[in-house]
């Protein structure tokens, strides 16, 4: 049987960056991927689905130099990003979060820049194997822990150490965690796809040059009926841009408590239409007074998964701890570290990769929880608090807050509300501000996380 230091399981970003890491301190690192076939990829690589972007003071929560980055992976610099609700809009050219990287951000080929991780974990001495997936891991408790981990060949691994980085699906972390954990914690639970992920969809188009927004991501707030749904676009390279949206799955009609107050829901719906209808129908209510969707904003076959489209979940969920005493850290997605709430979290998945490939070549993998809450917690705070207080908004709600965020956005300095700007608002922004504050607070400390270290049981 093989052995080696540090098995990851999943090859996306968190799982490279694991595998860095751990190269790079001397350990034997493996990261065995099953792989997904892409239209604008030439080989088997993760499921390289594009997110929104990259924001400024992301880069130092990744530990990411965008400058390191091939030419090919960055499409474009980002100056801001516009949210838009039923009435009301709001335009931020600041996160209000100091960075050293001078722009708003960045939009960025997923694809390529999985590649490029890849390339740099190979570099650092890890063995990167796509094709075969991993069917099962057995955990040996007797001593020091080990695990043995049954590839879909039938092929076996032997690890000190185990990252579980395959992602929101978590089709092998929750299986290793349920061992562990009480019914009412259980990770299929908790975890499960279908209750703590959000389905997206989208599509890559090319629009007419005075529709195309190159330095600008645009979401829709208040169009679409579920918890933190929405429509977007997001630009590429030469007039490419991302449309699609994300949605809860599983959500009907009967979920639904004012559906006429929805832009893209029509009277005559029997049942919640598909995310593709949802999405032609935002493009042609946003597009189609001016321009004839399929022919002058075609669908471009050769990108993305499938045919110009993509289809994909994202982590809706708050995160979880690991089981380190027994040698097993779960990282990015699988961890519920992303967030549907900002499309994406390459920027978390890469720094909780980074730092449990660390610990588990330095044989201190112990310290991973509060070394993750130290380096990336209050970013998830943040997007567990904000996904909180909006559980139940819809579009009348959606432009309240929009018209409030504007108001205050006139009083003060960046994307980051403070309590002056409130003030200076009124009585409805010092509502909303203190809600805010008070959603975060409750998540202080090991609060955020919804399985503990302390609950797992061996």
């Amino acid at each position: 049987m093989e052995q080696v230091d540090v098995a990851i399981v999943g090859g996306g970003p968190a799982g490279t960056a694991a595998a860095r890491a751990a190269a790079t301190r001397g350990a034997s690192a493996l990261v065995l991927e099953k792989g997904v076939p892409r239209a604008d990829r030439d080989r088997l690589g993760p499921d390289s689905t594009d997110a929104a972007g990259f924001l400024d003071y992301w880069t130092e929560i990744a530990g990411l130099d965008p400058d390191t980055l091939p030419e090919e992976v960055i499409h474009q610099t980002l100056s801001g990003a516009e949210f838009v609700g039923p009435t009301e809009s709001v335009t931020l050219s600041n996160t209000g979060i100091n960075s050293e990287y001078p722009h708003f951000g960045f939009a960025f080929d997923r694809a390529k820049f999985d590649d490029w991780h890849r390339e740099q974990a190979e570099a650092a001495g890890a063995d990167y194997r796509v094709g075969t997936g991993v069917r099962d891991v057995e955990t040996t408790h007797t001593g020091t822990p080990t695990h043995n981990l049954v590839l879909a060949d039938g092929s076996e691994i032997r690890a000190d150490y185990l990252v579980l980085a395959d992602g929101p699906q978590r089709r092998i972390t929750m299986g290793v965690l349920d061992q562990y954990l009480p019914p009412e914690k259980a990770a299929s639970k908790l975890l499960s796809p279908p209750e703590a992920n959000h389905i997206a969809y989208q599509e890559y188009r090319r629009f007419p040059a005075d529709a195309f927004d190159a330095d600008r991501i645009k979401f829709w707030w208040g169009w679409l009926p579920g918890h933190t749904a929405y429509p977007w676009v997001f630009p590429n390279s030469d007039r490419v841009a991302r449309v699609g949206l994300t949605m809860p799955i599983g959500m009907s009609l009967d979920d639904v408590p004012n559906p006429q107050a929805y832009e893209l829901l029509k009277p005559e719906d029997e049942s919640m239409p598909s995310p593709r209808e949802f999405l032609d129908r935002f493009l042609e209510t946003v597009y189609g007074a001016e321009y004839d969707i399929e022919s002058e904003m075609p669908r471009l076959e050769n990108y993305g998964k499938d045919a110009g489209t993509e289809t994909y979940p994202i982590s809706s969920t708050r995160p979880i701890d690991s089981p380190t005493d027994l040698g097993i850290a779960v990282v990015g997605g699988a961890m519920g570290a992303t967030s549907a709430f900002h499309e994406g979290g390459d920027h978390l998945a890469l720094r909780t990769g980074t730092l449990a490939g660390e610990l588990a070549a330095s044989e201190n993998l112990s310290a991973y929880n509060r070394a993750w809450k130290d380096a990336a917690g209050p970013e998830m705070r943040r997007n567990v608090a904000l996904s909180d207080m909006v559980r139940g908004y819809g579009p009348a709600d959606w432009d309240r807050v929009l018209g409030i965020g504007n108001r205050m956005l006139k009083n003060q300095a960046g994307a980051v509300p403070n309590i002056r700007s409130a003030l200076s608002v009124g009585v409805p922004a010092l509502k909303l501000f203190l809600a805010y504050r008070y959603t975060k607070f409750g998540l202080r400390d090991d609060r955020v996380v919804q399985i503990a270290e302390r609950d797992y049981e061996h």
